[in-house]
């Protein structure tokens, strides 16, 4: 049997005061509909990090999986870059 394939986002670290949880702001350029001009739109997503290793402003990968908890349907496959 074989998995789907999963999604995977790349963004940053905005929160890590949770327990085993962070959450990871997503940046995309989307074209307004009317205007043209190209905006600026952030999703949060909540993702399980069980290591805890993560701190705020770390860039992450995050894949999606089953529900964990209410809002956590994500969960860190790998910390890209550290904090400066």
């Amino acid at each position: 049997m074989e998995r789907n394939l999963r999604k995977e986002r790349i963004g940053l670290v905005v929160s890590n005061k949770m327990a085993k949880t962070i959450v990871v702001a997503v940046a995309r350029k989307v074209k307004h509909p009317i205007y043209g001009k190209f905006v600026n739109k952030t999703t949060k997503f909540v993702a399980e990090s069980l290591d805890e290793s993560c701190k705020e402003g770390d860039t992450v990968r995050i894949m999606e999986t089953r529900p964990l908890s209410k809002t956590k349907r994500w969960r860190l496959v790998q910390i890209i870059e550290r904090a400066k």
